[in-house]
């Protein structure tokens, strides 16, 4: 089959979790036979074409915007000129697969010009993310991300939650949505494993502090001022010996001052961005990964996790629970409880023997849930689905 995806974030220009998706899921797909096309932004130097695992690469310019949604309308502009070019000049293609609403727009003009059925995959929705619509702002990505489901012939989601939420909130048939999961690609996140074990994790923690992080975005719906809230209990109960590693870029003030003001400033670092060799490093020195968020498709941080041997504490929102099995991968602890947290915490720190069990289960877990091959021979599965139904209809 040929495909045409249209993905607003690709490596290198990685904003949030569909850049690693995507740059992992088609040279998967690539090794099955298929040929990839794929429309993203131009980044930096990155060159306007290339071919990366197989895929080949288009990346676009975007005209200079007032704001946010103005550039989105540029991108959108330019998606579709090029993806028109490339259709009339390099087809046919057999299906169009866009991810989430910013791409929406080009892609379901593409769809209705060339009469090639578009599938799209939904991330996460507006709807979800703010636990309702409140602002302008709220339904206009929501009426987006509506069309586009409306106008795709199957919808792809990651969990049997969003399946949930994908059919509440933007109305769209349960029967029209598949599931499947996101994976890990284990080999990119292989660390160095020549290194002064000590004196990394100095750089980070006291010899006896046990290290408890975070890492991702600096955000009200990730939670990160839950897990300061429950900072104190499990400081008090491990008798001082624990430290508190937040890594993300963006404004931290908010979460700066909760930590003074809570008197756990002396407990907690705040190390900026991390990069991801940096990141694959730290893991190896870290006793217990915490991921209080109140909104969660998925979680592929937990993934990242499992892969690295480190005992996984999440909240029991979104598709977190699908992806941590409770007291079998991870402890899954109460959302918006800070007790619950700090117990969860407790656990893995207080009783090593059963924090390494749940890292032994979650470790295998990965290849029997989470296995990019097998995730796309899934999603090969869905297209050939939407090609044989294409190929039943007269689309005149």
């Amino acid at each position: 089959m040929k495909i045409l995806v249209l993905a607003w974030e690709f490596p290198p220009r990685i904003v949030g979790g569909i850049s690693r998706h995507v740059a992992e899921l088609y040279p998967e797909l690539v090794n099955l036979g298929h040929e990839i096309h794929l429309l993203t932004v131009e980044f930096g130097l990155a060159p306007h074409y290339e071919v990366v695992d197989g895929i080949r690469v288009h990346r676009v310019p975007v005209g200079e915007s007032h704001n946010f949604f103005h550039w989105v309308v540029n991108m959108n502009n330019s998606m579709g000129q090029h993806g028109g070019k490339l259709l009339q000049e390099d087809g046919p293609f057999d299906l169009i697969h866009a991810h989430d609403w910013l791409v929406a727009d080009a892609a379901i003009a593409l769809k209705h010009l060339f009469k090639v059925p578009l599938i799209a995959t939904i991330h996460a929705t507006e709807y979800g993310r703010y636990n309702g619509l409140y602002t302008e702002t709220h339904h206009y990505i929501h009426a987006k991300e509506t069309q586009l489901a409306h106008e795709a012939w199957r919808v792809i989601v990651c969990t049997n939650y969003m399946r949930l939420e994908v059919e509440r909130a933007l109305s769209c048939p349960w029967d029209k949505v598949d599931v499947i999961y996101n994976g890990i690609c284990r080999e990119k996140k292989q660390p160095r494993r020549e290194f002064d074990f000590w004196k990394l994790r100095r750089r980070f923690a006291a010899d006896q502090e046990k290290i408890v992080y975070y890492v991702g975005r600096l955000t009200y719906e990730k939670g990160i001022d839950l897990l300061l809230s429950a900072a104190p209990r499990v400081i008090w109960e491990m008798g001082g010996r624990v430290k508190f590693i937040i890594i993300g870029g963006g404004n931290a003030d908010r979460l700066k001052r909760q930590a003074w003001e809570t008197g756990i400033w002396h407990k907690c670092y705040f190390t900026g961005f991390m990069s991801e060799d940096e990141l694959n490093q730290f893991r190896l020195v870290a006793d217990c990964a915490v991921f209080p968020s109140r909104y969660e498709p998925f979680g592929i941080v937990a993934l990242e996790n499992f892969n690295a041997r480190i005992p996984v504490v999440v909240s029991d929102t979104g598709g977190l629970p699908e992806v941590v099995h409770h007291t079998k991968t991870g402890i899954v602890t109460q959302v918006g409880n800070p007790d619950s947290l700090a117990w969860g915490i407790l656990e893995v720190l207080r009783h090593p023997e059963y924090a390494q069990w749940l890292v032994d289960n979650a470790y295998e877990d990965l290849d029997r849930r989470f296995n990019w091959t097998k995730l796309a021979k899934q999603t090969q599965q869905v297209y050939e689905r939407v090609v044989r139904e294409r190929s039943a209809v007269d689309w005149s």
